[in-house]
């Protein structure tokens, strides 16, 4: 399988995670979660002026595109954080940083030539 051909499969596995963490909510409980410590879903509304149930719905997305996971406790849910699914997509966008630090050297290169 050539390079671009890996690149343009892993864009494509990454795109629902950047889509998730493109709202503020989920990216502010993602920030929440970063700390590596579970919290229950009170934890997690504390600060937010949403209903626990609209907190609910965006750890939901969150899950499904496998940025958190569900453990049961008890009678509780904890939400923590999953993150190699955030490291695979740094990794896509260390891709692009350099495919664009070559383009903008090679214009540079033009730009001075002329």
């Amino acid at each position: 399988m050539s390079t671009k051909i890996r690149e343009r499969a892993a864009f494509r596995k990454n795109a629902p995670i950047f889509a998730a963490l493109g709202d503020v909510t989920r990216l502010a409980l993602v920030v929440k979660l970063s700390t590596g410590t579970p919290l229950s879903i009170a934890r997690l509304t504390d600060g937010f002026t949403l209903s626990r149930q609209a907190v609910t719905k965006h750890l939901q997305v969150l899950e499904e595109v496998g940025l958190v996971r569900a453990v049961r406790r008890g009678r509780e849910n904890l939400f923590e954080l999953q993150a190699q699914p955030i490291d695979e997509a740094r990794q896509s966008l260390d891709r692009i940083s350099r495919q664009w630090d070559v383009a903008l050297a090679s214009l540079k290169s033009f730009v001075e030539r002329t």
